[in-house]
Parts: structure tokens; sequence; C-alpha cells
């Protein structure tokens, strides 16, 4: 319903990028420089300045950019409230996930949830921890789903449970017969870690400097963007890691894997990451209401 020049001028005006307002609206960058263009030729005046590579909000611009914040806003109220009347949920939520979580909570919990709602459209981004709670910070998906602690004091951030991280190795790694591996004893062996900016990454850092250790004090011979790659280094006997319980359950059943506890153990926080917003739509309020009850549910099934 709302004037689609408006739209898209909104979105690149809060991105400030032509490129990322068409990544989010899943348009092509050119059809999104001609809906600007024609809102701009409809006011007869310039909204943006562009300067290289750079664009910003000329002061006609800016005033456009604070009216359509308001317009939006309101047009959000007034889906809601005519949902909330006839009862209907549908539409579109974007959500986005840290891999780990997307590929061994999500699936089952999504596939119920749709379940009861099948007129309600989900849409899933995978990537690591960092750019989940980016692309909330700009407002490119509804929620995020991350695997490591949020400092975002402007981001509402909701505890799902707490998720265990074990030592992996193969069965026939000289630790295979052990039990259990302190901190001190990981430096000792070639060492296979997540990429810069995974929520893993960041939570097995910390852990290592609680320790006396950087995580560069450790032989790192591989570094690899997923929970996957990273079993399969380690079943070819590449090297030791650290990965969440959750997902090596497979592996531990076919003997393939080895799971070491850690000394101290280790834990973090699977948690839902969102705008703080004065309104919020009734498909995400159901959304998060039936997430809450499934982690609740589902609190103690990777926990020793």
């Amino acid at each position: 319903m709302a004037d689609r020049r408006l739209q898209v001028f909104h979105t690149v005006a809060r991105l400030l990028s032509f490129t990322k307002a068409a990544d989010a609206l899943h348009m092509t960058q050119p059809a999104v420089t001609f809906q600007v263009r024609q809102l701009e030729e409809y006011f007869n005046t310039r909204l943006f300045d562009r300067t290289h590579n750079r664009i910003t909000l000329t002061e006609i611009g800016k005033r456009v950019f604070e009216y359509a914040e308001k317009i939006f806003e309101q047009y959000a109220l007034m889906e809601e409230a005519v949902k909330e009347m006839t009862g209907d949920i549908n539409g579109v939520l974007v959500l986005g996930a840290s891999t780990t979580i997307a590929e061994y909570m999500l699936p089952t919990l999504l596939g119920n949830f749709k379940s009861q709602y099948p007129e309600l459209k989900i849409r899933l981004k995978v990537s690591n921890t960092e750019e989940i709670v980016s692309m909330v910070e700009n407002n490119t998906i509804d929620l995020g789903v991350v695997e490591a602690p949020v400092n975002n004091k402007s981001l509402v951030v909701e505890l799902c449970r707490m998720d265990q991280l074990v030592a992996i190795v193969a069965p026939a790694h000289p630790l295979g017969q052990r039990q259990v591996v302190s901190v001190k004893e990981f430096v000792e062996h070639p060492y296979i870690s997540r990429e810069e900016g995974s929520g893993t990454r960041e939570v097995i850092t910390e852990y290592f400097a609680r320790g006396g250790f950087s995580i560069y004090d450790l032989n790192i011979v591989m570094e690899l963007g997923s929970s996957e790659a990273i079993k399969g280094a380690v079943t070819s006997g590449m090297g030791i890691s650290i990965l969440s319980r959750a997902s090596i359950q497979k592996e531990l059943q076919l003997g393939t894997l080895k799971e070491l506890q850690l000394d101290p153990p280790l834990e973090r926080p699977f948690s839902f990451v969102r705008q703080k917003q004065k309104f919020r739509l009734r498909a995400m309020e159901e959304l998060l209401n039936f997430a809450h009850s499934y982690c609740c549910i589902h609190a103690n099934d990777f926990r020793l």
C-alpha cells in the first residue's frame, strides 16, 4: 500500500548505500536508483549528495526521511491493528541466524512453528554472529538468533538457552582416551579454529583469555567457516577443536569423533536479538513466544 518510491528511498537513506538497499529489498541496483530518481523528480530536488563512492542525505532528504519514518511506523501500526481484529497471522518474517543455530536448532523449531502458521512466510539468512548483529542494527532482518554475547545496548537481547561447548578429537588422536582436557593442554596440539567474526571463536577467545592464554598461543593450522568443515578436518586427524555439543551428536553416535569435557567447563548463550521498536509485528510476537517455549523444553537436550 505504501508508495514504493518512498519505501526504496527510506531503505537507501537508512543504509546510505544503493547496493545494500538493493540486497535488502531483493531488487537490482539500477531499479533502486530508478525509484529514487523518480521520487527526486516528484519533489523536483535532490535527496542525496553523491560524491565518489559515498552518498549523504541533503537537508531536504533528511526531512523526507524523518517523515518517511513516521509514515511507515503508522502504516505498520495500522496493519497490526487490522490483523489483531481479524486474528490473521501472515506476511513475511526475515530471520538471521549464526551458523551453528541455523544448522542444528532452527530447522525443528521453524518446522513446528510453520505447521501452526502455514500462511506465514519465513526467510532465513545465515551468517556469523557479527554479521547477524549488523543486520539487526541496519534493520535488514526482523530478528536475529546468535551464539555469543551481544553488547549493543540499543538492541533487545533475550536468552533462549545455554549451549555447552566441548573439545573434539579423532578417536585415534593422542587425547582420544581422555575424558577431560585443560586449557593449557590445547597449546600442545594443532588446533582448527572458526573464522574471525564467528560467535564460537569469540567465546573461545574469551575462554582462553580467562585461562591466561591468547588464542594466538594456540597452534592454529586451519581457520574454517562452518562446524561441518571443522568436524571433517578433525575426523581426518588434522587437529583438535572446540564446538557446540549440539553439533556433534551424529558423529558421536557413529564413533567418528570423541568429545572431551573442558576444564573449566564452557557454556555460551543462544540469544534472540532485535531492534528496540515502539511496535512489534504480531507474527514476531507469536514466533518469540513459540521459540521461548521451545527453548525451555529443549534447554537440557545437549548438556551433560
